[in-house]
């Protein structure tokens, strides 16, 4: 879990000192803006985390190859989110987010910290892009995952900061 960690923390040092108004703005109409990204983030690992508590407690064993989960921060290889995963368009504070990102971590680690490391290895869940992906590479893929929109927020907030 430090990878998860320590990609979460560079991801809160990056929006830190920007306010409320800064982290709702949008770079471009039609884009998500540095708050929904973060509430996608949100919606995603709390994502992960049901369904690899779901596939443990399943009977079913469905090993895959492991897969280069690594590869999730190109952002050259552009990816729609699936529908569940898509932020809210509402405004909201970052002391509200910060207890979401909170919440959707501490189910992550709960479920990492309870999981049986050989059920993680055979059992799996369809990736949207690289398809059946064993369970005990979904949790270190919520890092790599947040790594990859970490650039994103650097970028929206580089040019927010400048029209504000």
């Amino acid at each position: 879990m430090t990878h998860n960690e320590e990609i979460r923390n560079e991801v809160l040092e990056t929006v830190n000192n920007l306010t409320d108004d800064q982290l709702n703005e949008p770079e471009e109409k039609g884009r998500w803006s540095i708050m929904q990204t973060l509430h996608h983030l949100y919606l995603m690992e709390r994502s992960v985390a049901i369904i690899v508590s779901n596939r443990l407690k399943s009977k079913i064993t469905a090993p895959a190859e492991r897969k280069p989960i690594d590869r999730t921060v190109d952002r050259s290889v552009k990816v729609s989110a699936p529908v569940f995963v898509v932020p809210t368009k509402k405004y909201m504070t970052l002391e509200k987010m910060k207890n979401k990102l909170e919440e959707s971590r501490n189910e992550l680690n709960k479920v990492a910290a309870s999981a049986n490391q050989e059920e993680l290895k055979q059992k799996s869940y369809p990736h949207p892009v690289f398809g059946p992906m064993p369970l005990e590479q979904w949790i270190p893929f919520v890092g790599y995952h947040e790594k990859r929109h970490l650039e994103q927020i650097k970028e929206i907030r580089d040019k927010v900061v400048d029209r504000i």
